[in-house]
């Protein structure tokens, strides 16, 4: 790299470690991502890990006290207040259970005793509670089922022709693969996040202020300006990275993975092996955001192109993050590397092929676009915003 273009690096830096605003709203992501998701996780554990009490309608509870304190058992109790749902307040009359009048008589007499649910499936808030009381229903019927064949001498193994006994091999690590590949997801965007407003500004705010028009009459050639504004973004871009994969590691920590069976660590092999995918993924984010806002005529619009432009790394990480067209997006930038890296989380041998080519496609593209950077800028249209 000769001296003009690490002069020209430098300069870059400079001038976007002066504009703290600029450089602390690109690296709020990288802090507040790994909290958000935190809270997330708290949220859904607890969901997962200890259900809040449903309290349903009963029409004719003294018919069936058995089912009645059975249901108790399990949090569904019979009350007239109202639940929490998702945040919003459920009528509990929404949901009722209709026990027949000879309910009694006829599992004293060993036949099916009828009840009936009445709810309005169709109502996504009490979807949930409606599968959750079903649930337990057939639980009751099963395990009533069971003592009426042992009243009759019967053992009721032969109600289970077949017993299924399932080994399961999976590690803590690859259990909890799906719930980091999403965390990982939200990690490798942060090289998008952490460098747009530098390469916003370095772009079209250069030529706002017009200094753009300046610096192309200094004895540089574009290339070394392309060169210079790459490597400034990409550096920024990997700092969100890594600050991303700081605050993670702490903050991961204080999440029960334990509740759900597994453990979820943010290790130094992990930073190492993310720093190292997410670099060309760095470099082909300066590069496109950079295209896109030398294309744009103002700071502004800049910013508009952007944040629709972004919207394609997101979809191909949330498409890799589950499980979607795996074998068409191996191959392609950010969904490759997120598919591979999550192979990697849960403990499996590296993908080395995948990672290669789709590594290479995405340095590929970063060098079509810087390319075309340096094309643009011998263009009065885009020098001066015409």
């Amino acid at each position: 790299m000769s001296n003009k273009t690490i002069t020209m690096i430098r300069k870059e830096l400079i001038d976007a470690a002066r504009d703290k605003r600029s450089v602390m709203a690109g690296l709020y992501y990288a802090v507040g991502a790994p909290l958000l998701m935190c809270g997330m996780f708290f949220m859904l554990i607890g969901q997962l890990t200890s259900p809040e009490d449903l309290n349903i309608n009963i029409n004719n509870p003294q018919g069936a006290p058995d089912l009645v304190k059975y249901l108790s058992s399990k949090g569904i109790t019979h009350g007239k207040n109202e639940d929490q749902v998702e945040g919003e307040k459920v009528d509990t009359k929404d949901i009722l259970l209709i026990i027949s009048d000879d309910y009694a008589s006829n599992m004293a007499k060993g036949i099916s005793a009828e009840v009936t649910l009445v709810a309005d499936a169709s109502n996504e808030k009490l979807q949930k509670s409606i599968r959750r009381l079903e649930k337990r229903l057939q639980q009751y019927s099963a395990e009533m089922g069971s003592l009426r064949l042992i009243a009759r001498g019967i053992d009721p193994r032969v109600m289970q022709p077949i017993k299924l006994n399932v080994e399961d091999q999976a590690t803590p690590d690859s259990k909890a693969g799906m719930i980091l590949g999403i965390a990982t997801m939200t990690m490798i965007y942060a090289v998008f996040i952490s460098g747009m407003n530098l390469a916003i500004d370095t772009s079209a705010g250069e030529r706002e202020r017009n200094s753009l028009a300046l610096l192309l009459s200094h004895p540089v050639s574009t290339s070394q300006i392309v060169i210079s504004k790459i490597v400034a973004v990409t550096l920024f871009g990997m700092i969100g990275l890594l600050l991303t994969l700081i605050v993670s590691k702490f903050a991961y920590s204080f999440v029960p993975w334990q509740e759900l069976g597994f453990s979820v660590s943010v290790n130094s092999r992990f930073i190492g092996m993310m720093m190292l995918i997410g670099l060309p993924v760095a470099i082909m984010a300066a590069c496109l955001q950079l295209f896109v806002s030398f294309l744009a005529k103002s700071f502004k619009e800049a910013q508009s192109y952007l944040t629709i432009v972004l919207m394609l790394p997101m979809m191909l990480a949330m498409a890799a993050s589950y499980d979607i067209a795996p074998e068409t997006l191996q191959w392609l930038p950010v969904s490759g590397q997120l598919q591979a890296l999550i192979e990697f989380i849960k403990g499996r041998e590296l993908p080395g092929m995948q990672l290669a080519i789709s590594s290479l496609i995405t340095l590929a593209i970063s060098a079509a676009l810087a390319f075309g950077m340096q094309k643009s800028l011998k263009s009065e249209k885009i020098v001066f915003g015409l």
